[in-house]
């Protein structure tokens, strides 16, 4: 595994290499260590899954540094990680009469229950986008603003998840915000035949996003940096099985946005990229007081 670290940190250098020769990097070496390391999961030849492929990136990395689940640490856990406290109650089966449910509830089994736990990246649900379309509704993509959507990670909004035999009611609420902070909003459902894709799109501004309100209020009296802006935003465009990405990044030095998307690169303006189908968004947290420079 210590490959796909050797060839990530060999491009990395390339790519900021002051004194290069040329214009452009090949990838074609570091792709060659993740089809490897991943054992053929990943292949240049056949377009992946992109956040399933940025949690075996993350981990394959944090793991290779020599970084475990709970006590060592890396570069990877130091940038990216974050953490939340998980509140579970479960539920009584829906069939029961209502009197054996409400025994039920005073069982230890049905009282909830806290875990602290870590996160590489937080995923975003979208509301269900609405089956049957008239004629004029045909027309209109459902849109569903970013704190919407965060509101999952308040602390106080349940929501429930179910296994083949029990039902839960969840709750999460944040305790430490990471320097980078990955959202993965969760476009695609499978089903027992086949994927389907949501294609609401989410409002969000690109800048000047404060996360505080998420964060329990003892960890808000340390938290001093809260607020966050877009560095990055993956969209995917098309169909889930055949489907294409584009990547709109913040180029930092100059405060401009650009759209890439193979090897061609474009400029965008920083208004267009919240009307595009995010998938992944990479967000960069203020640590200091930090005007930021972008057109937005």
């Amino acid at each position: 595994m210590f490959l796909l670290v050797q060839r990530f940190g060999e491009l990395m250098r390339k790519l900021w290499n002051p004194r290069n020769f040329k214009a452009h990097v090949s990838p074609h070496e570091m792709l060659q260590a993740v089809v490897l390391c991943s054992k053929k999961t990943f292949q240049i030849t056949k377009q992946g899954d992109g956040v399933d492929f940025l949690s075996w990136f993350l981990n394959a990395l944090h793991s290779a540094l020599g970084g475990t689940k709970k006590k060592k640490k890396t570069i990877v856990t130091d940038v990216f990680q974050g953490s939340m406290r998980i509140f579970t109650k479960k539920l009584p089966h829906p069939d029961l009469p209502a009197e054996e449910k409400e025994q039920l509830l005073h069982n230890d089994e049905y009282q909830e229950t806290m875990v602290e736990s870590t996160f590489m990246y937080l995923t975003l649900d979208l509301p269900t986008a609405p089956l049957y379309k008239d004629e004029k509704e045909q027309l209109i993509i459902p849109q569903v603003p970013l704190f919407n959507i965060l509101a999952k990670f308040n602390g106080i909004t349940e929501k429930e998840y179910k296994t083949y035999k029990e039902n839960f009611l969840k709750r999460f609420q944040l305790t430490k915000l990471p320097p980078y902070l990955i959202f993965c909003i969760k476009r695609f459902t499978k089903n027992n035949f086949f994927v389907e894709k949501n294609p609401t799109i989410v409002n969000f501004p690109i800048t000047n996003v404060d996360l505080r309100e998420y964060l329990s209020e003892e960890v808000q009296a340390v938290h001093k940096h809260t607020t966050y802006d877009l560095i990055a935003n993956i969209v995917h465009d098309g169909k889930p099985s055949e489907g294409s990405y584009r990547i709109h990044v913040l180029h930092h030095g100059t405060g401009k946005w650009y759209e890439l998307q193979d090897l061609q690169v474009t400029d965008i303006l920083p208004q267009m990229i919240t009307l595009s189908e995010a998938y992944i968004q990479i967000w960069k947290r203020r640590d200091n007081d930090e005007t930021n420079q972008q057109g937005a």
